[in-house]
């Protein structure tokens, strides 16, 4: 037997497909910046020998982790760290849901504050009560 030929590549995982391009945009000799198109998922199933659903795992995980886009049609976008979470088009579902509950919550802190406020001159104009 040859111990010379490679063995066959093992079938990889959504998780290690997810990994692996966790590294390229994450790690320090990054391969895709902000705004940068991630392979096609058919076409990257194929290249790998994995199942298409297998890509779209992979490709689900780094959105659920904030660090990828996917807008239909288009393709799937390495994200804008800059750019607050779940606001942009194609982000995940958590995400833009997380991003609408901190918008309401920062709406009523800002409305408490004004009130806040106008209580503070109104008693501010008063004299403190004696004992």
């Amino acid at each position: 037997m040859d111990q010379s030929a490679e063995a066959p590549k093992a079938t990889p995982t959504a998780k290690e497909i997810a990994a692996e391009f966790r590294e390229k945009i994450t790690g320090p000799n990054r391969e895709y910046e902000p705004g940068d198109r991630l392979p096609a998922a058919r076409a990257l199933a194929k290249e790998r020998g994995v199942q298409l659903m297998t890509v779209q795992s992979a490709y689900g995980q780094l959105r659920d982790e904030g660090l990828v886009l996917t807008q239909q049609g288009r393709g799937t976008f390495v994200r804008d760290p800059a750019v607050p979470l779940g606001t942009e088009p194609g982000s995940s579902p958590a995400f833009t849901a997380l991003a609408a509950e901190l918008n309401t919550i920062h709406d009523a802190l800002r409305v408490l504050g004004e009130r806040l406020d106008r209580l503070e001159q109104r008693v501010g104009g008063e004299t403190p009560p004696s004992s």
